[in-house]
């Protein structure tokens, strides 16, 4: 009876095997590997191929009349690859011919691009020769375990009289700066490259106008901050793909220099034209779009980008990064990804333009801006007098209107009247000229004598 149900047994596999060898031949008939196809389709700026097999993120050339136009695959569907070209389309002709290409062995990185003006595949922009760079990365990493991370424990030295006292940046920390069009926002950003105490500085111009790149690097940065900087510029009229490099770009570069212990400077201009980039990417292959045209990618891919910086393991250095935010009609309160880089950041600094117009640099709205780890890495002190100059300063501006068309008596709060007294100081010490730099110890100094003996 044993060697019957043995026999049984024995032939029941034979007879799966057999069956499972034949689905493997059918599958394999059905769909064999193709290493090129064609171009079906093109629908505004992507691209649809069938044909051939490659896996997101990979790279495919399409032939055309006018030379090969590289492109990314971002999506497929139905068998049919959704592509993404990394610069114009010019000659792809239909039924163009699409070919899976060798994805490179990384970006490059590493010392010899301090200096250096470079755009989002990592080529010189600066015309000063090939970059030569020795070291290569990947430019999608893993997380860090947040259980492993350094704390933020000390204050960065950004050159900035209010931030350094008042809104108090740690290294490590990641900031928005809120500001709408033409508020001053790349001229802050200047200031804080050529004065800050990190030993790098990496700056990202992310869709901005190309006129800018060249006036930051040669006036806004200028000859002595370029010395520790590398710039990635990937400006407005560079596809959604590219600009979308361009931010991994430059936060890859950080990264490898705080792998080696190195305190980085970030400078992200900006998140917003990131976001909506990945927007145009999104809505070309067909993702519904969610808040105000928003697809739910774009809300994804934000975090994802913001958690690679801060502080690395034990014994590496950190990322202290800047991202701009740009605000529709300057309101930062009900723009989408204001909304969402609030949340995912460690505080922000918000630009006025009415400050602005008035001619007070820098631009920034003391009421409305916020460190959220300036508790942990100033002294007690400090907190006081910078929660003093708040009260102070917001109780002027909540008798503003009364105490410009002269409705205010003297005498009527004690409170008024000593803001009434102090504005003067109190704006002077909110301004600052662009060339001027205001150290740690001298901003907190400053803030002593205003407020000391009145705390």
């Amino acid at each position: 009876m044993s060697d019957a149900l043995s026999r049984w047994n024995a032939a029941r596999q034979a007879r799966w095997r057999e069956s499972l060898l034949a689905c493997k031949v059918q599958v394999d008939h059905a769909l064999p590997p193709q290493a090129e196809g064609r171009l079906r389709r093109v629908v505004g700026l992507a691209l649809e191929a069938e044909g051939c097999e490659a896996p997101i993120g990979a790279r495919c050339i399409v032939d055309g009349s006018e030379g090969s136009v590289e492109t990314e695959v971002v999506g497929f569907n139905n068998g049919r690859l959704f592509l993404m070209p990394t610069d114009t389309m010019y000659g792809v002709l239909p039924n163009a011919r699409v070919r899976p290409a060798t994805s490179r062995s990384g970006v490059p990185v590493g010392d010899r691009l301090i200096g250096r003006v470079i755009d989002a595949n990592g080529e010189p922009l600066d015309g000063q020769g090939p970059l030569l760079a020795n070291e290569r990365a990947s430019s999608r990493r893993a997380l860090i375990n947040p259980m492993l991370r350094q704390p933020i424990t000390e204050p960065l030295d950004v050159g900035v009289r209010s931030i350094n006292a008042l809104l108090s940046i740690g290294r490590g920390q990641r900031m928005g700066l809120f500001a709408g069009s033409g508020v001053g926002k790349s001229t802050l950003l200047g200031m804080m490259t050529r004065f800050t105490s990190a030993e790098i500085v990496v700056v990202g111009l992310i869709g901005e106008r190309g006129r800018e790149v060249k006036e930051f690097v040669d006036y806004t940065l200028g000859p002595e901050g370029r010395q520790r900087a590398v710039i990635v510029a990937a400006p407005a009229d560079a596809p959604p793909l590219n600009r979308l490099r361009g931010a991994r770009l430059a936060t890859t570069i950080a990264e490898h220099f705080r792998d080696r212990g190195k305190h980085v400077l970030l400078l992200m201009d900006s998140l917003t034209r990131y976001a909506q980039a990945q927007r145009e990417i999104a809505l070309a292959i067909g993702e519904p779009p969610a808040t105000r045209g928003y697809p739910p990618s774009v809300f994804a891919m934000l975090p994802a980008l913001v958690e690679r910086a801060g502080n690395g393991l034990e014994g590496q250095g950190s990322i202290t990064a800047l991202y701009t935010v740009l605000t529709e009609g300057d309101d930062y309160r009900n723009d989408p990804v204001a909304d969402a880089a609030r949340a995912i950041l460690d505080g922000h600094i918000v630009l006025s333009r009415d400050l602005a117009e008035a001619g007070h640099y820098p631009a920034i709205d003391i009421e409305a801006s916020i460190s959220r780890v300036m508790p942990q890495i100033v002294q007690p002190e400090q907190m006081t007098l910078a929660r003093r100059f708040r009260q102070i300063y917001s109780t002027y501006q909540q008798q503003r209107d009364l105490i410009a068309v002269g409705a205010y008596q003297k005498g009527s709060d004690p409170r008024t009247d000593e803001a009434i007294a102090m504005w003067p100081r109190l704006t002077a010490y909110l301004q600052q000229a662009t060339d001027a730099p205001v150290p740690l110890a001298e901003a907190y100094r400053a803030l002593h004598d205003l407020l000391g003996t009145r705390s």
